[in-house]
């Protein structure tokens, strides 16, 4: 892909030759080397482009700016496909010359020719420069809440802003992703509860939860994470509860390596489901305690996701097992689709 901007300056395809140069400007913003993180992160991407757009900003002299982006094909329930932007950077020199949104409008032409409605990104509330980017370029403050979890304080997390996410009683079938840590039986159903590795032959069985779960099918998206997990067990986590020989409950984290800017390591939870006939029997607490326990054995710290204030059920999940309000902002900017 070859855009002209400038005279000067051209919009292409990111490739594997850029990589050093990526590094150095990464480190110069960040002010420390990510030589790993950005080799893995090429390579992956290059590995599964159809999952991935990653964009460089060039001249004569060469690369000097770059964005980095992941499709978005069901994570936290998503219906319509989008693009999470993870990575911006421009070297110094060229900062202040519209680089940075030269290469989001190709970013946001790409996802225009391919039918993807929105960008979406993740920042820090105190990251004064990036947030005045965002706002300058036309995104706003995304429906979403994002939530973190230190791995060492799951079950032990408490509130400190009187937030309540206790999902209230209902008659209509909600998505139940776990019980509280309440009673004595919901205690001796955890017990009963296996839980391990996700693999490929468990991804019928999967597949009847989630539909069970959204009423759609997403078969694609499924697919997609595990066979992730099946090549690279470093970035993808995704495991299976199993009761009364049945897988009955899945989740679905990545090991997220240095995106939106972080300079130490976490795991996103992306999916998580329970067949609603094992409600209220500790699935979902199974589930998330096992994330934090194979997370603790990767050198991963913290957890997060993002999760709409309308989803009662899960973030009462997510409260109960130590999960609080993070520091950081969902931000999300509308693309106007081509027909």
């Amino acid at each position: 892909m070859h855009t002209a901007t400038k005279p000067d300056v051209i919009i292409r395809a990111l490739s594997r030759e850029d990589r050093d140069a990526v590094v150095a400007i990464d480190a110069s913003i960040g002010g420390r080397s990510r030589h790993a993180y950005i080799e893995r992160r090429l390579a992956v991407a290059l590995k599964q482009p159809e999952l991935h757009v990653q964009l460089a900003a060039a001249d004569a002299e060469g690369l000097v700016g770059y964005i980095l982006a992941r499709r978005m094909l069901g994570e936290f329930g998503r219906i319509e496909p989008g693009l999470r932007v993870e990575i911006v950077g421009v070297r110094s020199d060229r900062q202040a010359r519209g680089i940075g949104r030269r290469l989001l409008d190709a970013l946001t032409d790409y996802a225009g020719r391919h039918r993807i409605a929105e960008l979406r990104t993740i920042a820090s509330w105190d990251a004064s420069g990036m947030l005045c980017w965002l706002r300058a370029t036309g995104f706003r403050l995304a429906p979403q809440i994002v939530l973190e979890c230190g791995v060492g304080q799951g079950y032990q997390a408490e509130r400190s802003d009187g937030l309540d996410l206790r999902a209230p009683p209902t008659e209509r079938r909600e998505v139940d992703y776990g019980a509280s840590e309440g009673n004595d039986n919901e205690r001796v159903e955890r017990t009963r509860c296996d839980v391990r590795a996700m693999r490929p032959e468990d991804l019928a069985q999967i597949l009847r939860i989630d539909r069970g779960i959204t009423g759609r099918d997403r078969a694609a998206y499924i697919e997609d994470k595990l066979e992730e997990a099946m090549e690279d067990s470093a970035i993808r986590i995704s495991l299976t509860a199993r009761m009364d020989g049945a897988i009955v409950g899945f989740a679905m984290a990545r090991a997220d390596l240095g995106d939106f800017g972080r300079l130490e390591p976490a795991a996103v939870l992306d999916t998580i489901g329970v067949d609603p006939a094992y409600a209220h029997r500790g699935v979902g607490h199974a589930l998330v305690s096992q994330l934090f326990a194979t997370c603790g054995a990767l050198h991963i710290d913290r957890v997060e996701t993002a999760v709409r204030l309308a989803e009662l059920p899960l973030l009462g999940l997510l409260k109960n097992v130590g999960f609080d309000r993070s520091q950081r902002l969902a931000f999300v900017r509308p693309v106007s689709v081509r027909a």
